[in-house]
């Protein structure tokens, strides 16, 4: 997942240039040449841009933080100020570069703060970022509303610019409008107020979240079939009990493995519970202020006003978009529900149905059973520090990049490691891998953007948030996807952040195309050619059988069309939240989108609320759909890996040309073109969901 920042969560965002996908910068001094033309100069050899330092800041005391945060905003209203006070008819280069000086040190605030609020060890630390982000958000939305900049910047003269310049012009003022700018002072003064209290509801809803880890006690005879590394490392206490907490390390290898049936039920309904009823009040205050804003504004719902510069463009098109998967995957989901209750009923021969906690169980029993595949069994192959070794051997040998370990930067724990990336020596960027659970830190995996790049300005960095086992220890399969997923979106952030302009330096394409390189990424874990690469035994250096891969792939492909009406089920879920007037039952609004679309019931029993917890409520808003629009671009796109192979270098340095170092300089449709050499199709998704049948 590519985690929004504070940025993205008000509804004025981009029009300070901050779009979705933003990424966070240090603080800068101005461009050499304030006057730049709008078009590149012609090309010479840039000095090289410093050593990237900007995990400094989070290294340091809050005191400092907050320091740097006053110092970024401050730099921000300076350059809107000496932008007011230019003529843009003769100074338009210089109008276009004060505002992008402004852009590039509101993002360096707000992005610091994105990461530090989620993965800072120190509650107070958390406390300073969080009161950044609010500081940022207030003079963004104050700049998106000033008339006299919007007045200024739709006065520069274009007509001589180049493709990426338009681009991002055309966008920004759009973004201004979105926000507001030329409605009357009552009006801008409203939304300058909902967007004040849409930030603090949307940083509580992920607090509530992050610190909602629940717990169940249990015996140790109910810990039967989990791993024996996961049974030692959950002994049990004085009182005889073991402890299993809702975090994800606990959770999701429990869901799998354990056989008792009355033990997954209790975790899965103590799962969820998290975040209840702290949210419940939040959620509601969340959908009404984000309805108020978009009709404040003249649309329709709140649906309607964040679709509009997705690549979807429409409420409806997003709707349509969901129906469709809904009626590709619907048969399949169909039948492999069968299956697994006829799995379940040689257990249970009483069983009328399939309980959404024996799900995840029935599935891997089923894998092991019909294909011979235990998922146990692949995970000895699977020791975290050889994973992140391949991980990293890979996909330096197909993008020509090496990765040096940055022993001199400053980090904000222990277990956080830098890295240098490099391109025949030359310096792209730096990333940081926070990839082991602790307490108060985010419970998902994600990226981060930590400083944007820019072309002769800095260089990227972005960083890694992740939950996964520590080094000797054992990942799954699944996690091991993920892990490939997420190094998608910090590549993308490294390529890509060499643009000439802020506002489409970094993954700044529209939303819905985010998560297409990550989504593509994902697809190398389950890759024979590249499982050999770096699957070896922890304890014998043997390397994964090949017979094991075979069947590891034969058994990933049941299940696919469950987890696409799952995925359609959130989109749904989200999509219709926030297409709806305030006030409705939340918990009765998901019932109808679960009967549609899932076969699993719902379970009334008090004590489940998972949409409290659905953190995609808050960054994602109605737009959760956008992870299932990305997949099937990324389908398309890996039909040009098939043909050479997955580690064909050809293939993938023209992907990194025409599709990541781009960033957004163009719309998300044109990239996909320069690189398919025609437009993006829906019948690589279904051959996929088709495939295996």
């Amino acid at each position: 997942m590519k985690r929004l920042t504070a940025l993205t969560l008000s509804a004025a965002l981009a029009a300070a240039g901050c779009t979705h996908g933003t990424a966070a910068t240090e603080p800068t001094t101005p461009p050499e040449q304030a006057t730049a033309p709008a078009a590149p100069a012609p090309e010479k050899t840039p000095a090289p841009l410093p050593a990237p330092r900007t995990s400094d800041v989070l290294a340091g005391t809050a005191e400092a933080f907050t320091a740097a945060c006053t110092a970024d905003l401050e730099r921000a209203q300076a350059q809107i100020t000496a932008l007011k006070q230019l003529d843009a008819r003769k100074d338009a280069q210089a109008v276009l570069a004060a505002y992008d000086e402004a852009t590039g040190s509101l993002i360096a605030a707000a992005n610091r703060s994105s990461l530090a609020r989620e993965v800072h060890p120190l509650p107070a630390f958390r406390d300073a970022a969080r009161e950044c982000e609010q500081r940022v958000d207030a003079l963004n939305v104050e700049i998106s509303q000033n008339r006299g900049v919007y007045d200024a910047l739709s006065a520069v003269d274009l007509s001589q610019a180049d493709g990426p310049t338009k681009y991002w012009m055309e966008r920004t003022l759009l973004d201004f409008r979105r926000a507001g700018v030329d409605r009357d002072d009552a009006t801008r003064a409203k939304v300058k107020s909902l967007n004040e209290e849409l930030l603090k509801l949307g940083q509580q809803f992920g607090k509530n979240i992050a610190e909602g880890v629940r717990q169940v006690s249990l015996t140790p005879k109910e810990l039967a079939g989990l791993p024996e590394d996961y049974v030692k490392s959950h002994p049990a206490g004085k009182d005889g009990k073991v402890v299993i907490t809702t975090n994800y390390p606990d959770y999701f290898p429990f869901m799998t493995y354990a056989k008792d049936g009355k033990a997954r039920e209790k975790l899965w309904r103590t799962y969820r519970q998290r975040a209840f009823p702290a949210n419940q009040e939040v959620l509601q205050q969340l959908i009404a202020k984000r309805h108020e804003l978009a009709t404040l504004l003249g649309y329709e719902s709140w649906a309607a006003y964040t679709t509009e510069t997705k690549m979807t463009r429409t409420q409806k098109a997003a709707s349509e978009f969901i129906d469709r998967l809904a009626d590709a995957t619907q048969a399949r989901a169909k039948q492999e529900f069968a299956d697994l209750l006829a799995r379940k009923k040689k257990d249970v021969p009483s069983a009328k149905t399939l309980e959404p906690w024996d799900q995840d169980y029935y599935e891997d029993r089923l894998r092991a059973e019909r294909f011979g595949f235990d998922s146990q069994q692949v995970r000895p192959y699977l020791e975290y520090s050889r994973v992140k070794a391949g991980v990293m051997d890979i996909t330096s040998r197909i993008w020509g990049i090496t990765y040096q370990r940055a022993a001199d930067a400053k980090v904000w724990h222990s277990e956080v490691e830098a890295y240098d990336v490099l391109d025949n020596g030359t310096l792209l960027g730096r990333i940081y891998l926070d990839m082991h659970p602790r307490d108060d830190k985010y419970k998902h995996a994600a990226q981060f953007d930590l400083a944007q790049g820019q072309a002769g300005k800095r260089l990227p960095e972005g960083t890694l948030v992740c939950n996964f086992a520590r080094p000797g220890e054992l990942m799954t399969h699944d996690e091991v996807e993920t892990f490939f997923h997420e190094f998608g979106h910090l590549l993308h952030a490294v390529f890509s952040g060499k643009q000439q302009w802020s506002g489409i330096s970094g993954i700044r394409t529209e939303w819905d195309f985010v998560e297409t390189p990550s989504m593509l990424l994902q697809q190398w874990a389950g890759n024979p050619e590249v499982l050999k690469e770096f699957a070896k035994h922890h304890q014998t250096d043997a390397a994964i059988p090949a017979e094991m891969v075979e069947k590891l792939r034969a058994s990933k492909e049941f299940g696919k069309g469950l987890w696409a009406r799952r995925q359609l089920f959130l989109s749904a879920v989200s999509l219709d939240y926030y297409s709806r007037k305030p006030g409705f039952d939340t918990t009765a609004a998901l019932v109808e989108q679960q009967t549609k679309l899932s076969p699993f019931k719902h379970e009334h029993r008090p004590g489940t609320h998972f949409e409290l917890a659905f953190g995609h409520l808050d960054g994602y808003s109605a737009a959760y759909y956008t992870y299932l629009w990305s997949s099937v671009i990324a389908k398309d796109l890996e039909t040009e890996f098939q043909k050479k192979g997955y580690l064909d270098r050809e293939t993938a340095m023209k992907y990194r040309r025409t599709v990541l170092e781009p960033g957004g300089a163009k719309p998300a449709a044109e990239l996909v073109k320069d690189f398919l050499g025609r437009d993006y199709g829906f019948e690589a998704y279904r051959a996929y969901v088709d495939a295996g049948k």
